[in-house]
């Protein structure tokens, strides 16, 4: 039964009447729309959701710490006393959503901008004096178990350790005190601007969240904005300009130039340019557009295809006074290849053999929905692109194919089957149990191969949904090899729900969930629900499952499992993968790069369990100076071994080489890195030339996990080619070409 609103409106209207002391700006208000988007949202999520619980009090108590803990998850601005002064509402939200009153939520977010306008100055006002960097004390960073700080002074005593932090990271980089101090202040100072262009949009965007996510890890809400760039993300197309851009200050800067978009086609923008002012059409007034939020900035430009945009642009290499210049540019659909499936070829020498092996790289399984339902021949898909890759590496006569799926988070579910039939014949490839309990399995209906060789699929802890689909069903079939780390765990699917088609809207402005609607099953019966795709080959880890991935959510699903699909292995690999094994470890314990890879994954392991970092100069300064000693001692071990193969080359009985177009070497681990020494700056501090370079260079770093699943996959060539039995067991029988049109 729904209670009255009373202690809710009391507690609301003691925040809301005064304008909080601190904040500038306005005060933000829900409108009405969003109160009605809340209505349609918890229709559906009270109904339809696979785990469909009602919005009660039990609800509204998790909602209340769900909504504190996205705003403040590390415990920095909110006090105690801060969270015990709306303790009379965590009941009363979901009263608050059926009775259409959002003020409680948009009471803690104001309260929430003061805090953050109180933290921002006292920061600033700690790098008026000095640091004392020779006490012995440390910082803990990791405060999302911590307890809500009872007193202003305790608070205070968190954040001069925090920018204490912050200063030595600079110093240690090299920087001087004055130079500290203006790099700090200025971040701070930008902080909190950017915290005050938050919008109503935003915070209900927020609170909704709280709401989704408290039911179950994957359920969100999507405003408007978030709805249309979750689109783009689907089917790798835009219409606009065709530029990547960053922040840079006040500005808005040019950062990436897509290939054959308008900007491109112009030579007209550089990276590094930046937009001082948009206008809309031939002659339409140009708007100045400086400290403008960044997807503000980024609606401007984008626009209808064929239609004009005007920029106001400051060039890269002018100061601050240089002359304006301004150009018109026509709107276009523009391809984000960024995201597209990529290949390269990977050869691997062992001995007298040469081992060619294709490597495809998938960020992500796209599909542009709207494009094939339109019957546009054209249309984007992860499965259409693989496949002309695999027709281009079966030209260029590769030996097998790896396909990489680390950090591919999935997408479409339909992809992740259609991609799976490019490797078995016919049959099931998921089981999908829906909320109502009936069991249907997506199945690929087309006959024959577009790969029938030998084949591996690499993941990592960030492989997830539909990759762990694929995965999942290339290993029961037997077709290929599963080489890397765990996967995700997440064996659920979600559908998205547009609130406005629901509610009739002529207009959006109600928004999407992305709602879990159903759970996906191997064919074996059982599910990767928290347990993931175990490798058959397993490299080191960094540790991260207690912190990313399924298992870490406190209210995922159980893992559970079903009756089996009616399905035939193609093949078994159970007879060669333990001579692949024993290959495996006699190779990386020879390796000095697998050493370096391992020992990397541990530092990264070590780390993340220690949670605290020390704010003594002399510890850090040796920290800091042991690991450069690191580098340096192994930058010269590779040079003495490749000078050493250089001067006999019989000693180079393995090897890797690149030999075409590739950014696989982007999925490594990135928090294993060592390469690029921690300047103690953000990506937004630099210069955007610098920043391109540090990612440069982490793009061109030795992929080692990448190239042992080369060196696995060519060991298996080798040993099937050698044993006419053995390769029919561990591959499927020859299938008739040209199973998929690619024209």
């Amino acid at each position: 039964m729904r209670k009255t609103l009373i202690v809710l409106a009391l507690l609301a209207s003691a925040v809301v009447a005064a304008k909080p002391t601190g904040q500038s700006g306005p005060l933000l208000k829900p409108v009405e729309d969003q109160a009605e988007a809340a209505i349609w949202a918890s229709r559906f999520l009270t109904r339809f959701h696979y785990k469909a619980v009602p919005l009660d009090d039990a609800m509204s108590a998790k909602m209340f710490d769900a909504y504190f803990d996205s705003l403040d998850g590390e415990k920095l601005f909110f006090l105690k006393s801060d969270i015990d002064r709306f303790s009379g509402a965590r009941e009363q939200l979901d009263d608050a959503i059926y009775n259409k009153d959002l003020s409680m939520p948009f009471a803690v977010f104001n309260l929430y901008l003061q805090r953050v306008a109180e933290r921002t100055a006292y920061s600033r006002k700690l790098l008026e004096k000095p640091f004392d960097l020779n006490t012995q004390e440390s910082y803990s960073y990791d405060r999302e178990k911590a307890a809500w700080a009872t007193s202003t002074a305790e608070l205070d005593d968190l954040w001069r350790k925090r920018v204490k932090n912050d200063v030595l990271r600079l110093k240690l980089a090299g920087k001087k005190d004055d130079e500290i101090r203006k790099t700090l202040d200025k971040r701070y100072a930008g902080f909190g601007d950017r915290v005050a262009q938050i919008n109503s949009e935003d915070v209900f965007q927020t609170f909704m969240n709280a709401y989704a996510t408290s039911i179950e890890p994957h359920t969100n809400y999507l405003g408007p904005r978030a709805s249309e760039n979750f689109d783009i993300s689907m089917k790798l197309s835009l219409e606009g300009i065709g530029a990547v851009l960053q922040r840079e200050d006040e500005y808005t800067a040019i950062r990436e130039i897509v290939p054959g978009g308008p900007a491109a086609l112009s030579g007209k923008l550089k990276v590094g340019d930046r937009i001082l002012g948009v206008g809309q059409g031939e002659n339409g007034a140009i708007n100045d557009v400086i400290g403008w939020r960044l997807d503000d900035v980024v609606e401007q430009i984008r626009g209808q295809k064929d239609t004009v945009v005007r920029l106001e642009v400051l060039p890269a290499d002018g100061g601050p006074d240089a002359k304006h210049q301004t150009l018109s540019l026509v709107r276009k659909k523009v391809s984000i290849e960024e995201q597209a499936a990529k290949k390269q070829i990977i050869e691997v020498k062992d001995g007298d053999a040469v081992r060619r092996v294709g490597v495809i790289q998938l960020p992500t399984f796209y599909l542009d929905f709207d494009a094939r339902r339109r019957g546009d021949k054209d249309y984007k898909s992860a499965t259409r692109d693989t496949a002309k890759l695999l027709a281009d590496l079966k030209r260029e006569k590769v030996d097998g194919v790896v396909i990489d799926l680390r950090n591919n988070g999935g997408g479409s579910l339909s992809e992740a089957t259609e991609l799976t039939g490019l490797f078995i014949d016919k049959g099931p490839v998921v089981q999908v149990r829906s909320a109502q309990g009936r069991i249907e399995a997506e199945e690929d209906h087309q006959s024959g191969m577009a790969w029938d060789g030998p084949l591996a699929v690499m993941v990592n802890r960030g492989s997830a949904s539909a990759s762990e689909i694929f995965a999942a069903a290339i290993q029961d079939y037997g077709r290929g090899l599963i080489i890397g780390e765990p996967t995700f765990g997440k064996g659920t699917v979600q559908m998205l729900v547009d609130l406005d088609n629901a509610a009739q809207n002529e207009k959006p402005k109600y928004g999407e969930l992305k709602m879990t609607s159903a759970q996906f099953f191997r064919i074996n019966g059982g599910t990767t629900q928290l347990r993931g795709v175990v490798p058959d080959i397993a490299f080191p880890d960094a540790g991260e499952a207690k912190e990313f991935g399924e298992s870490s959510y406190p209210n995922a699903l159980p893992w559970s499992s079903i009756t089996p699909a009616s399905y035939e292995a193609v093949a078994d690999l159970k007879p060669v993968l333990p001579m692949l094994t024993t290959r495996h470890e006699a190779r990386i314990a020879k390796s000095q790069e697998w050493a370096y890879y391992a020992e990397d994954q541990a530092e990264v392991k070590r780390l993340r369990a220690e949670k605290t970092v020390s704010l003594n100069e002399a510890t850090r300064r040796k920290e800091r100076d042991d690991q450069e000693a690191r580098k340096k001692s192994r930058d010269a071990e590779r040079a003495a071994l490749e000078q050493a193969q250089k001067d006999n080359p019989s000693l180079a009985s393995t090897t890797v080489t690149r030999i075409s177009e590739g950014t696989a070497a982007e999925n490594g681990d990135d928090d294993a890195a060592t390469a690029v020494s921690d300047d103690g700056l953000q990506a937004d501090e630099r210069s955007i030339k610098s920043q391109v370079e540090r990612e440069k260079q982490a793009k061109q770093r030795k992929d080692v996990p990448l190239e042992e699943a080369a060196h696995i996959l060519a060991d298996e060539v080798g040993l099937i080619r050698a044993d006419t039995k053995l390769a029919q067991q561990v591959l499927p029988q020859q299938q008739p070409p040209g199973r998929i049109s690619v024209d």
